[in-house]
Parts: structure tokens; sequence; C-alpha cells
């Protein structure tokens, strides 16, 4: 019990505190709605307040919500109630009623965090919520009786809008961005269910969208090839909730979003969407159709009321921005009914008017007030509309008077940022917005006055306590001063750019004489505050580090004032006071206390410094050296006391006297009052906590705002202490608090301290704010006055120097000065100082420039210099520059830059290293065969092989598993077929064993057809495959894709062994033709030939390989050695040349050069080198000769002959060499062409061999598929059917349940009826003592009833609705209205004559009875018929999900057949011949085989036995007609003959009457012998032919002594080249060497005597070319004419053998 009684004392406290603080007023603005909450009264929550405004007097009142911030929120005008929660955990919706603001009811949901919807009902008690996060449930709720009626979650949905239809409460409407849900209420008597029923909205583009059925499949669709077709649900492997609502991404076509909707007269919904498009709903339907535009014909425009137009734009931009508008749909955000039509609008900021007839509308517009319109609500009566912007302005439009739109509501733009009271503090406050909106109130009762816009964002604000003005910082570093001394007229008096820096803080000391502002960046700046010196800036300083808060403190005695600002270093993390000084000096001699550039001096302002032992976010100070801080960490206040310090260094912690826990959320700040007596703390909680200062202790306490509007924002208490701004962060909320307690110390405290300073301060401020008064309004043409006189300044600086030249820098500075269009005070300074300097060290800068010149002319002259010389001594550009250190910060710069670089570059190859690897580790590493390929030599073929990977370990299990299990099958059908036969016991005929193996040919030659490839062929086992038959069950599907994958990969691993056969028969290939290009080179190069020797190589693809290894050749750029590599290398270079010096100094291959040319032997391939040298004698002319020159000339001679001689024999031999070898390459590389083009075509046919069997894979991988699909979707169908078959249940037993309602309801009723028939039969026993003519009269008047209230039509209502009272309401007014008729009748005046008073009263009492009885009858009847209809929806629900279950269980049946016939009817494949059947036709083929049937061929085979046997019959006797038929033809045939040959025999006869007897014919007849002489020529013949046959003998004998002789110089003259290219390679060894070594030896002289020396041995040795090139040329020519003379005197004709 006592932390019970504790917390009841704590909240006792916390109530007296609230007690002490008297809201006073409030203002606020809200981009929330707006409602009606009576005719002329609109209210709207703001924070944590609801504001109700008079619409005629603007009056305000105002409603707190207790626990913060207001929630959701609803009004309803008929009823004149508001309703809103509270943001707490497990939130409470109050309903308070109007205009007494008192509690109706209290409503305690089961929400946990928050409501998001509030909603009544048009007319009646009721009451719909919406809870956000976790439930997200609707709930309906009787308010008056506080009853929950029913309740629905749909977890997970969020709702923007809800609404109930006025027509009738039982339907409400929700929407969202995405959808829109009709809710229908049902009652079961004293029951209220919710049924949900989302409507189809159309697509974005307004078409409908057709509703398909994507869980039941569809019959009329089939595929008998790839099987039954199954949902998407099934496909997509979905068998639970999400199948019955699965659809693909690609078939989801997006619909409209909504953003509104309204309920018109006929229960039907218009609803705006983001697209532009108008729908309306059918309620009953849930059908949604398009609305189109249809404008008015002949009929007169509505006029359209111009609230705000675009006063910026021009008239034809405004014309262009109207047609913009015109072509644009415009996105409906707001909508209300009226009973002329519709009113909405939306972003476009137009009321539009609405005129709809069917599927068309007209639309008008009403009014435009330029700003996106969010809410329009009309009043009760129908007469005013009210019209809400997204800012949060509120107009008021009457439609039927077409009145003028009135400013209800002119909203900021933003929130509030900050309040202050205007001096003297009494009568007015101030108040600016983030946006710039300066507001002055009424401080008595918040009435606004006046409002100025600066249109910038603020930053900042404070009142001058010595002046009517305000003080207004910008983000942009401006200070407005805005003149306030008439408050219905605000103005801007003056503005001052401080810097560019944002402005943070303005605080005033108390005695109003300066302005101490602070900026970003730690600069604070101090400004003369009073009017009277123009806000003059008196200078600046600049902090450490940031400043987070200023306090100032005044001295009245010395006049001083102190200024304290708090920073909050990072590094220390500890909070740091600076204080200064601010001494009447710096106003009376500002230019002595600053420095040049503006700057405060130390020794002026006395800085001093404090450090603090925790950081803090605010801190406050009194003139007594006490601070008050607020911790930023932890929710403490502290205060300190500051001593006094001598000198600036002494930097000891200070610590905190007192420190007092808050309750508070941290950060927060602190503010103390005028007098310094109270100390207010606020923070991001949003309550106000007012301490006293000298003990802390709270004194009082308001819970003026909230946490979730960020807190409070700024706080200010009044000069007076009477009244307290508070004002909201993000809630846009102004508070004005008033203490309760007039007669306290405190309040006398505050009113002397107020009496004091108004004292001594009334003077100043009657002066100062006349001075403000006399100030012209700023704007933009008294800035440009500042402006001109800047330029005046700068052109006399200009004309004072006229000797003085302008550099560049010079004119920078001028152009600063006149170009800028506002300069801040900064730099103003800035200019000025360096005005100042210029002037001072003019002659000094002239000297400079003067020497510059000369130094300037001195490199030029240097650098023309530079271009003159060669290259190898010319300089770089920069070399000239003489910045050093701009020469070495440039340097840096670059290493930095290459530093970079080589970074990025290295992370960069590291990446595609990386990357290298995984490629290679997967595409590589991975493989056990790799990928290569094969060229023909000559050909464009390449043949590549299969690359292959190891197969793992599992794959291996799992085959030798399928092989072991076929093994076990095999013997397992072996021993039946064994026990069958011995069973049978039965020796088969011989005609049967005929026919078996008959059987077993025609299966061998079959098989390959059956089995449907030829892998047989190719390396694959096909006797361990599945009977494609056979294939029924997944476990045999499965185990043959196994088999069929082994497979595969022994037909791949075949083809790789030919593959790899022929590779390596191309390295052999290759190799032979390099050794035969070696000698054809050698060829070449000796017969001096201009002709290419092929080399074949092997490429990329065939050694792949070369891939993975980067060539030195691959790289074009210089390879970056480091420092250990390049010294390496150097002392490489150095052996190596110290290696060929040695070898140069050589005694003995010098002497060998210079003896004999470097060789020991001449070989026989130099013949073609050798050059005989002419005698000497040969210049001097032939007659001089003598006899012994002559013959020495005729040896010359005859050595040149026979030398040409053994030359051309020699070249001949080398062609022919030549030849053999390029024909031999040929033959050998086309003989290889020819392999590969064999391997190509074993690679062809393996692929369709892969193919083949892939396709048997792919098709035995869909039938699984298929399978797993049709399981899938019979789990759905049995997860879809259990889930009905629960509904089922629930629906039957709802249906039981309320059909016993029904019946139990019924007896009840049944017996009423009953009784009350029984009291109309009882009347006449009951007054049996009555005479009978007024027993008659008695019971007609017990018949008579009154006549029944007719509901009054008002016609002239713009209420589109009408007057329509909830049920419950409109039974309790018919039954007052009949009891009140029962009253008037029951008067005596009413009794019959005669009749005694006693029994007109027992009469009265019992006709009282019978009505009450027929109004509980009746009452019962409609209840009961109410029952009925909710056990008939029960029904038909129950029947519906019936039909479902029914529909399931079809579907369920076909699928199975489905399932049985896929089983059956498998998917076999056939190996078919090509192109031996041939249709003469094309319309006898018939493509469709669905009726085809596969038999098996022994069926086929009979039959066609059958017809075999029928055909042989035929063609038996067709022979024997044909053999009949041949013996006339015969006889026919053989009667020509004789007739022909008779023809001939007469022709004979004429040719030899007529035959010509020649000379031969003449001596054949003459001599006897003929024969004889015949054979005597013939002899002689053949003794010629046999003569000329030895001599050719003779002559093959001699050339073939001849060809030996050559094969034997040829043999000579290859080992003599084989020699010579040994040497040949040694002396080109040696010539590279001296070579390098000449061009390493730093020996210049020698190089250049040996270069001469060698020029000179060129131009000799090209001149004895030259010579010995023409004697060749006529030596040719001689030889040529010589063997053209010996062809011609000894022809020979030889063959040459190749």
């Amino acid at each position: 019990m006592e932390p019970d009684e504790e917390n009841g004392e704590d909240n006792g406290r916390r109530r007296a505190r609230e007690a002490e603080l008297e809201m006073r007023w409030v203002q606020g603005f809200t981009n929330r709605n707006v409602g009606f909450v009576n005719n002329k009264t609109i209210c709207y929550p703001c924070g944590n307040y609801i504001l109700f405004v008079d619409i005629e007097t603007k009056k305000k009142t105002v409603l707190k919500c207790k626990n913060g911030h207001v929630g959701a929120f609803a009004v309803n005008g008929n009823s004149q109630v508001v309703a809103f929660s509270d943001q707490k955990l497990n939130p409470v919706i109050y309903i308070y009623t109007f205009p007494g603001l008192v509690k109706q009811s209290e409503i305690k949901g089961e929400a946990q965090l928050d409501y998001s919807l509030l909603a009544f009902s048009y007319m009646g008690p009721y009451l719909a919520s919406y809870s956000s996060v976790p439930e997200f449930a609707l709930s309906i709720w009787d308010w008056q009786e506080n009853i929950l009626l029913c309740s629905k979650s749909q977890p997970g949905v969020k709702v923007t809008s809800m609404s109930f239809n006025p027509m009738n409460w039982h339907q409400l409407c929700l929407s969202n961005e995405n959808s829109l849900t009709v809710w229908n209420i049902e009652r079961n008597d004293q029951e209220h269910h919710l049924k949900s029923k989302p409507v189809r909205l159309p697509a974005e583009d307004g078409s409908p969208m057709c509703k398909q059925d994507v869980f039941f499949s569809h019959p009329g669709i089939q595929d008998l090839y790839y099987g039954p077709v199954l949902p998407i649900s099934a496909i997509a492997g979905l068998a639970g909730d999400e199948a019955e609502t699965f659809r693909p991404k690609d078939d989801i076509q997006p619909s409209v979003h909504p953003t509104v909707h309204c309920w018109n007269a006929t229960s039907d919904l218009y609803m705006g969407c983001e697209e532009g498009h108008f729908l309306a709903i059918n309620a009953e339907t849930l059908k949604a159709s398009l609305l189109y535009y249809k404008p008015a014909q002949d009929t007169k425009e509505r006029r359209r009321t111009k609230f705000r137009s675009f006063p910026l734009l021009c008239d034809d931009n405004l014309k262009k921005e109207e047609d913009k508008r015109k072509t644009q749909k415009p996105v409906l955000l707001a909508m209300a009914y009226h009973k002329d039509g519709l009113y909405a609008a939306g972003s476009d900021g137009i009321v539009h008017f609405y005129q709809i007839k069917g599927t068309h509308y007209q639309m008008d517009d009403s009014f435009d007030v330029s700003e996106p319109i969010t809410s329009l609500v009309f009043s009760p009566d129908y007469n005013t509309l009210l019209v809400e912007t997204d800012k949060g302005s509120v107009y008021v439009y009457q439609p039927s008077q077409n009145e003028e739109v009135i400013t209800l509501l002119d909203a900021c733009n933003d929130h509030f940022l900050s309040a202050d009271f205007l001096t003297p503090g009494n009568k007015y406050c101030v108040s600016v917005a983030i946006s710039g909106e300066v507001h002055v109130w009424l401080l008595e009762d918040g009435t606004f006055i006046s409002k100025l816009c600066l249109n910038t964002q603020a930053t900042a604000m404070g009142c001058c306590p010595s002046s009517c003005s305000v003080a207004v910082g910008t983000k942009v570093g401006h200070v407005y001063f805005i003149d306030v001394t008439k408050a219905e007229t605000p103005r801007v008096v003056h503005r001052v750019l401080l810097s560019n820096l944002p402005v943070h803080h303005l605080q005033y000391d108390q005695s109003g004489q300066y302005l101490i502002t602070g900026a970003a960046e730690g600069h604070i700046f101090i400004l003369d505050a009073r009017p009277s010196k123009l806000f003059q800036v008196l200078g600046y300083l600049v902090m450490s580090n940031e400043v987070l808060g200023l306090s100032a403190v005044y001295d009245v005695e010395s006049e001083l004032v102190e200024v304290m600002a708090l920073l909050c270093p990072p590094d220390i993390k500890r909070a740091r006071l600076e204080i200064f000084c601010l001494p009447t000096t710096i106003t009376i001699d500002n230019d002595e206390c600053i420095d040049e550039r503006g700057m405060l001096k130390n020794c002026v302002i006395q800085k001093r410094q404090y450090e603090l032992d925790y950081p803090l976010s605010s801190a406050v100070r009194q003139k007594n050296d006490t601070v008050y801080g607020y911790c930023n960490h932890a929710p403490f206040i502290c205060k300190y006391h500051l001593a006094k310090k001598k000198t600036w260094k002494d930097v000891s912690v200070t610590l905190s006297e007192k420190k007092i826990p808050s309750n508070q959320f941290a950060p927060g700040f602190l503010h103390l009052s005028p007098n310094s007596q109270l100390l207010a703390s606020v923070a991001k909680d949003g309550v106000l906590f007012i301490h006293e200062a000298v003990t802390l202790e709270t004194v009082a306490q308001d819970n003026c705002h909230s946490y979730q509007g960020q807190g409070i924002g700024s706080v200010s208490f009044s000069l007076d202490g009477q009244f307290i701004l508070v004002n909201g962060v993000d809630d846009g909320t102004l508070v004005c608090l008033k203490w309760n307690r007039t007669g306290g110390d405190e309040m006398k405290e505050a009113t002397d301290y107020w009496r004091l300073i108004l004292t001594v301060l009334n003077n100043l401020i009657y002066n100062e704010n006349n001075v403000l008064m006399s100030m012209a309004e700023w704007n933009t043409a008294t800035e440009s006055l500042l402006e001109s006189s800047l330029e005046k300044e700068s052109q006399e600086v200009l004309q004072k120097k006229p000797s003085v030249e302008v550099t560049d820098e010079d004119s920078y500075h001028n152009l600063n000065i006149l170009s800028t269009d506002e300069m801040t005070w900064l730099n103003q300074k800035v200019q000025k100082a360096i005005k100042e300097e210029i002037k001072k060290f003019a002659d000094k800068r002239k000297e400079l420039k003067k020497g510059i010149k000369k130094l300037r002319k001195t490199i030029q002259e240097m650098m023309y210099e530079n271009e003159q010389v060669p290259d190898i001594e010319r300089l770089d550009q920069q070399e000239f520059n003489l910045d050093i250190e701009e020469q070495e910060r440039l340097q840096a710069e670059s290493e930095q830059e290459v530093a970079r670089v080589r970074k990025e570059i290295e992370m960069e190859n590291l990446a595609k290293c990386y990357l290298r690897d995984i490629i290679k580790k997967e595409c590589w590493d991975s493989m056990s065969i790799k990928g290569h390929a094969i060229k023909c030599f000559h050909a464009a073929y390449k043949v590549t092989n299969y690359p292959m990977k190891e197969r793992s370990k599992e794959e291996l299990e799992a085959l030798e598993r399928v092989l072991q299990l076929k093994k076990i099958e095999s013997a397992d059908l072996k021993i039946r077929k064994e026990i069958v036969e011995f069973q049978s016991q039965a020796v088969p005929s011989k005609e049967e064993g005929e026919k078996v193996e008959e059987e077993a040919v025609t299966d061998e030659s079959t098989s390959n057809s059956l089995i449907g490839s030829l892998s047989a062929q190719f390396g694959g086992d096909t006797s361990i495959l599945y009977n494609q038959m056979d294939l029924h069950t997944r476990e045999e599907k499965i185990n043959q894709i196994i088999l069929l994958q082994d497979i595969i990969y022994k037909v791949k691993t075949a083809f790789n062994k030919e593959f790899y056969t022929v590779a390596r028969q191309k390295e052999q290939e290759i190799a032979r033709v390099k050794e035969r290009n070696l000698r054809i080179q050698e060829i070449v190069e000796q017969l001096e030939l201009q002709e290419e020797v092929w080399e074949p190589a092997l490429t990329d693809d065939e050694i792949p390989e070369q891939a993975l290894t980067v060539q030195d050749s691959e790289i074009k750029v210089e390879k970056y050695l480091t420092p250990q590599q390049r010294a390496k290398a150097e002392m490489m270079a150095k052996i190596e040349m110290e290696r060929r010096l040695a070898a140069l100094n050589s005694s003995r291959q010098r002497a060998l050069y210079d003896m004999m040319g470097g060789v020991l032997e001449i070989k026989k391939e130099d013949i073609l080198k050798i050059e005989i040298p002419p005698p000497p004698f040969v210049s001097k002319p032939d007659t001089l000769w003598n006899e012994e020159e002559k013959k020495v000339f005729k040896e010359y001679e005859k050595k040149v002959k026979e030398l040409n001689e053994e030359r051309e024999k020699y070249r001949k031999t080398l062609e022919t060499e030549l030849k053999k070898l390029q024909t031999s390459i040929q033959e050998t590389t086309q003989t290889f062409d020819d392999t590969v083009s064999k391997l190509f075509e074993r690679k062809v046919k393996s692929e369709m061999v892969i193919y083949q069997e892939e396709l048997k894979i792919n098709n035995l991988l869909y039938s699984l598929l298929l399978d797993e699909e049709l399981s899938t979707r019979e789990a759905g169908l049995n997860h879809f059917l259990d889930k009905k078959r629960k509904e089922k249940l629930s629906t039957a037993e709802a249906v039981q349940v309320a059909r016993a309602q029904v019946d139990a309801y019924r007896e009840t009723y049944d017996n009423l009826a009953a009784e009350d028939k029984i009291l109309e039969r009882g009347f006449k026993k009951e007054f049996s003592d009555v005479p009978a003519h007024h027993i008659d009269h008695l019971f007609k008047l017990y018949k008579r009833r009154p006549r029944a209230q007719k509901i009054k039509m008002h016609l002239d209502t713009a209420n589109p609705y009408g007057d329509r009272p909830g049920s419950a309401r409109a039974y309790k007014e018919a039954l007052a209205h009949l009891m009140k008729a029962i009253d008037e009748m029951d008067d005596p005046e009413n009794m019959p004559e005669g009749l005694d008073l006693p029994v007109w009263e027992r009469f009265c009492l019992a006709r009282r009875t019978k009505v009450e009885s027929e109004q509980l009858v009746k009452r019962k009847a409609l209840t009961l018929a109410e029952m009925q209809a909710f056990l008939q929806k029960r029904m038909d629900d129950d029947e519906k999900i019936r039909m479902d279950i029914e529909k399931i269980l079809n579907e369920l049946n076909m699928l199975r057949e489905e399932k049985m016939r896929f089983q059956l009817d498998l998917t076999v494949q056939f190996l078919l011949k090509q192109g031996q059947v041939e249709l003469e036709s094309a319309a006898e083929l018939i493509p469709d085989y669905t009726d085809a049937i596969l038999l098996h061929k022994s069926v086929i085979e009979e039959l066609n036995c059958t017809i075999r046997a029928q055909g042989e019959k035929k063609i038996a006797s067709m022979v024997e007609s044909k053999d009949f038929s041949k013996g006339i033809f015969q006889l026919e045939w053989e009667h020509k003959k004789m007739k022909m040959l008779m023809e001939d025999l007469n022709q004979r006869a004429r040719d030899i009457q007529n035959l010509h007897v020649s000379r031969d014919h003449q001596l054949f007849l003459r001599i006897l012998n003929y024969d004889s002489r015949i054979t005597h020529q013939v002899s002689v013949m053949e003794q010629t032919l046999g003569v000329m046959d030895k001599l050719h003998k003779k002559k093959v004998k001699n050339r073939q002594k001849v060809f030996k002789d050559l094969e034997k110089r040829i043999s000579l003259k290859e080992q003599a080249n084989y020699k010579l290219s040994q040497e040949l390679q040694e002396m080109l060894v040696s010539v590279s060497e001296r070579r390098h070594i000449f061009e390493a030896a730093d020996t210049q002289l020698a190089s250049e005597k040996a270069a001469k020396e060698h020029y000179q041995d060129i131009v000799q040795r090209r001149q004895l070319m030259d010579l010995a090139k023409e004697q060749a040329q006529e030596i040719s020519v001689l030889q040529a004419e010589v063997e053209r003379l010996r062809m011609r005197t000894f022809p020979a004709l030889f063959e040459m053998e190749y």
C-alpha cells in the first residue's frame, strides 16, 4: 500500500502545481481535418488542444487533452459532440459535448498504441474507430451507452479515410492508398457483425480489370503433349494459403490509387484517385465505373469566385497557367456532397462543382485559393462550406449566396519558431514562424492583430527592451529589425547582413542597449540595439567552438553588461563557459575598441573562461555569478558558482554546488525570469517546469506540449511576471499561461522589478520609439543607397592615387566592391582594411612592382634563350618557376596523386586478379578435361573437344547404386524366365525356332529405333537402360536419367580420346613442317627469292593455357621495376658487356677473319657467292696485250665459264629440291586436314547422339516436374478443401445458432401476439358490468388509434440526406408522440355521456395497456424480420461454401483422372529413318495424331505377312498373264524380223551391182598369197622397232649415270650447307656481340675512327659489287647466248626426277 500512497501523493502534488498556472489562450494551426461542431462553430486539433472557433465572431474556445497530444479526431455537427483520442499506451477515446465542453463518455478499447481514425455516424449514437499497429482493428461503438457493438481486425492494413453512409449507418467505407472497402454491419437482435466487401478498382488508365480465378484450372484448355494445364500457383510450388491469391508479378496490373471518397443520397460512392480519374461506385454491386466529362451546352457558366490569384505573374503567364490547369486532370483530395451537386477540390487549389448524370458529368469552377486543398466540409445546415488547405489555412464559402470567400484562419507556412513579449510586456506579444512570418497577438485574449512576412527562413527572434522593435535572424545571415510601435502595421525598418553564416541566437541585455547575435562556427556579433544608432554593428569575436547558448547580465550601477557563451568542445566532453564584458566605451569610441577588421580587442572585453564538470545543453546566469545548467546526457539541473579569475589561462574545472534530477527527456534548455527568481526548464517531453531559483524546488508545472510534437521550442517570461509564452517545436501551437496566485511574494517582487525597469527605461523607450517611428521602411531602394555610397568611396580611392599602377589584384578588390549586390559586414570590414593597407603601403608596392617587372623581363629573356638551345640542353617550362614552395607543393601534390592513382590501380588489379582467380577456379581448375580446339591447316574447319568436370563422389555413388540395382533387376528377370521355361517344358518346333531367330535378327536391327538414340555406336552402353515403355514410377525415371547422363559422359570421353590423338598428330605434323622449313629457308636465302616461308603454329584455341600466361610482347607499356630489380638488371648488363669485350680481344678470331674472312673451308653452298677476280691488265686495250697476257685472259674466261656453269647447275638443283619440299608439306598438311574433316563429322554425329540423350533426359525431367506440379496442385486443393470444411462447420454452427435464436424469438413474439389478441378478446368480459350501448361505443374507442406522426420534409433545406434520425431515436420519438396522443384521448372530455368516471379511467388504463402491447408486438416483429434476414444471409453463406466444396471435390476428381492418365500416357522417343516414304499428295498427310495408338510390331508384321501372301498370289497370276502376252509379242517380233531381213538382202544385191573396184581391191584379187605379203611387212616394222628400243635403253643408262653423279653432288652440297649454317650462326652471334660491345663501349674517338674506316670499306666494297654485278650480267648474257647456240647445234632431251 505504501507505493500506492506515494503515487497518490505525487499525483496530488502534480495537480497542485498545474493549478498554479492557468492557460490563458492558445493559438495554432493544423493541417488535419477541420469540422463543424454546429452551424456557426468549427473545431480542429492543435497539439495538446482542440480549438473551437466561431466563424462569425472568430472567438476561440479551448479544450485541453489532459494526457498529452491529441491523436485521432472526429466531430459530429448534428449531435454537437467531438471525439478524440490521446497518444499514450492503451489510448482512450474521449467524447465531449459543445458548447458546455462536458465529457460525455470515455471509451477504453483494446488498442495498445494509437488510434489512427475516428468517425461518427450521420445520425445516431455510433462511433467507428480504427487502431494502428499492432491491431489494425475496426470497432463500432455506441458512445452514448459506452458499449462496444462489434470489432474486426485486419492485420497489416493501414486506412487513411473512413466514413459512415449518411443514408444507412450499417454501411461504412474504408480506403487507403491502394484499395477501397465497404463494410456492412449485420444485426441479429443485440448482436452486431462486421462483413467486408472489397471494391474491384479499375486499372491506372481507367480500363476495367477482368476478374480471373487464379486458383481453379480451366477445363476448356487442353494440351495433349505437355500434359494438363495447371494454375500458376501449382507451377510455382505453392500449396498453402498463398496458392489462393498468388499471381505472377508480370500479371499484376496496378489499379488506381484512391485519394478521397464521398457518399451520395442514393448510397453510392464517388471516388477520386491520384491518376486524375473520377469514379462512381455502386455500394450494392461494388462495381466501379469511370465518369466522363461532358461540357455544358448553351448554359451559363457558374460564376467563379477568384479568391487568390498569382500576383507575381503577368497576364500572359496567368493565361498560360490557367490553360495548363484546364488541360491537366486535377487530383481530387477532398469531396463534399450537396443537394445541388458535388463539390470537390485537390492539388490545383480550385473548388470544382460537379453535376453528375449517369456516366457523365459537367464541371464548373467555384473559387480558387491557389493552394492544395485537403478537406471540404459542409455545416450541419449545408449552408456553409469549409475549405482547408494543406498548410492549415481555413476559408469559408456559402454556395447558396455565392459570396466571396472569407479567410477564417491564415496559417503559417511552417511551425512557430519563437515568441516573446513586446515592450513594455503587458499588452502585445510577437511570434515568428520558421518560414519567416511574424505575427502580433493581443496578450489579454490572444486576438490576432497583424502579420508580416519576411519571405525567408527564420532561425531566431528577440524583442528589444528599450523600444518596440523586434529582431529576427535568418538562415542566410541577415538580421531584420521590425518596427512594432503600431501593432496593426508592423514594418521592416532595417536589415543588416552580418556574415554568410546562419544566425542561431539573438539576445538583448536587460537595458536594451546591446543585441548579442550568435552565428555558426562560434561567431558572436555585438550590435547597438537602439534605433537612434541605426542598429550599428559594434564588433564581433570568435569563440573556440560552436555557441550553444547566450546569457546577458546587466549591472545597473556600473552600466556594465556581461555576456556568457556556452560551449561544449567535443574533445574534452565537458561544458565550457566564456564570459566577456561590454563596457560603454564600445558605443562611445568604437574605433578604439576594435581592430581594423572589426574584431573586439581582448583588453576591452576582458574575456575569461570556465570549465564545468558536465556537458550542458543550456545555461543561464544570475547577477551574483550563479550559473544554472541543464545536463546534456542525463536529466539533471546543475547549479554552479563562478569564482573571480585573475588570468585567462586559469582553466580549473568548476564543480556543481547543487544537482537536482529532472523528470524530463534530455536534452533540454533553461530560461530565467527577468527578476532572476524563477527558473524554467523544458525538454522534448513538452512539460514546462518552473523552479524557485535559489532552492531549485518545483513551484509549478504544465503539460502544454507533448513529445509527439518534439516538445517545447521556446519559453518567455513577461517583464511583470504575470504571463509565460510557450511554443511547441512541431505541433504548431503557441500557448499563453498566466499565474493564478496574484498576491504572493513572487508576484509582488516581479511587479516591483517591472516597475523599476520601466522607471529606468521609460525615457529611453519613449525616445527610441519616436526615432523608430520616424525611420523609413526598409526596401531594396534603401539598400541600393548603401551600395552607391560604397561605389563613391571606391572611386575616390582611385582618384586620390592616379600615379600608382592598377594591377590585377587592385582590380580584383575594386570589382569585389562594385560587383556584389549585398556585402556582409565582415566583408565590408575586410575591404576597408585592404583599402587602408593599399594607402599605407602604396610606395612600397610601387617599388615591388618595378622589381617584379625587372625580374619578369629577365626571366622572359632566359626563356627566350632557352628556346634557342638544342633539345638536350633545353630546360622544362616548370623549371623557370621561381616559387620554390609552389614547386614543392606541386611536387608533393603530384606524388600524392601518383600514390593515389597507383593505389587505385593496385586495388583495381587486385579486384581483377580476384575475379580472374574465381573464373579460373570455376571454369578452368575445376575441369578435369580442359577445352581445346583443332584447326585445319588450309580449310576453315575447327573442331573442339568436350570440356568435362570430374564427377563428384555423390554422382559416382548414385551411378554405382543404379547399376547395382539394374544388375539385381536383370538377374531377377532372368531367374523368372528360367522358372517359366522350366514349368512350361515345351520344346519349340522347327518353324517356331526359325521364327524366334528371325525375331532376334529383327530385334537387333530395330533396337536402335526403340532405344531412341545411336549412343551405342559412339561409346555408350545402352543395354543397361530401362525400356522406355516401362518408365512409370518416379524412381525408375530418376534412375534412367542417371544412366543417360553416364552414357553422355562415356560418349564425350570416347570422342575426347580421338580428339587428343588427332591433336598429337597435328603437333607431329607441325614439327615435320618446321624441319622442312629450315631447309626451305636456306634454299630461299641462297636463291635470293622474295618468298615468305609458311610457318604453321598452334593458336590460342589449340593451346588454351597461353591465355593464362601474359607474354612480354603483349605488354605495351614499360615495365615498372623496383629499385632492387633495377640494380640487378644494371649489374647483369655490365657483366654481359665485359664478356663481349673479352671475346672481341681474342687474337685467334681476329687472325681468322683477316686471313680467310673468318672461314676455314669453302663450302659448296658458297659457289653462288664466289667471284673470280679479273687480271690486272684488263683495263688496258686489247692491242697492247702480249701473248702471256692473252693466254692468261683465255684461262680467265675459261674459269669464268666453268664457274657460271656450276652456278646454273647448282641453282637448278636447289629449285628442284624446293619444289619437292613444298609439295611434300602440301600433301602432308592436306592429309591432316582430311583427318580433321573426318573428326569434325564425328563431332557432329556425337553432338547428335548427345542431343538425343539430352532430349530423353528433358522429357523425363518434364514428366517429373509435371508429376510434382500435380502433387502440389492436389495438396493445394486438399488444403483449400480443409479450409472450406472448417468454414462450413463454422457457418453451419452460425446457421444453427441463428435458427435457434430466431425460433426462440419467434416463440416470444407469438406469445406476445397471443397475449395481445387475448387483451382484445377479453375487453367485453372485462367491461361486462357496463351497459351494452356503452360497450359498443367503448369498443370503438378501444380500437381507435391516433394518427401517426408524419416526417416533415423541409423542402428549402440544402441537406441532401434529409433528417434521418437513427432507428432507436426514431422509435423513441414515435412512441413519445403516440403516448402524448393517448394522453389527449384519455381526457375526460372525450368520455361518452352517461359513463362513470371510474369506468372511464379503467377503460383508459386498458386502452393504454393495449397500445403498449401493440407497440411491443410491432417492435418485436421488426426485430424478428431483422433476425430472419440475418438467418437468411447465414444460410446463403453456408450454401455458398457448400457449393465451393462441391466445386473443389469435382476439381480433385478431375485432377486425379488427369494424373492417372499422365502416368499411363508415356512419352517415348523413336529413332526413325527419314526420306523412305514419300507421299504423292500432301492432302493425304494427316498431321493430327491425337487419336493414334502405339502398337507392337508383331501385330503389324502379322498383318504384313497376310498382305504379302495375298500379294504373292496376285503377282503369280499377273506373271502368268504376262508370259502369255509375252508369247504373242514374240511372234509379232519374229514376223517383223523376217520382213527386215528381206529388205536387207535386197539392199545388198543392189550394192553389189553398183560396187566401184579400186587398186587395192584389184591387188587383193590378183595376188594369191596376200596374207604372207602382209606378214612380211609386219616383220620389217618389228625389226625397226627393236633397233629403236636398243637406242632408247642406251640413252636411259647414260641419263641414270648422270643422275647418280648429281645425287652425289647434292649430298656433298647438303653437308657443306649444314656446316656453313652452323658457322653462320656462330658468326651471327659474334656479330651481335660485337655490335652490343660497340654500342656499350664509351670510346667515342675510337668508334668514330672505326666508323670512318668501316665506311670506306663499305664504299669500296659497294663499288666492287657494282662492278661484279655488271660483269655478272655480261657473263650471264654471253652464257645464255652460248647455251642457245649449243642447244641449237646439239639438242638434248633429258627428264628430271623430282
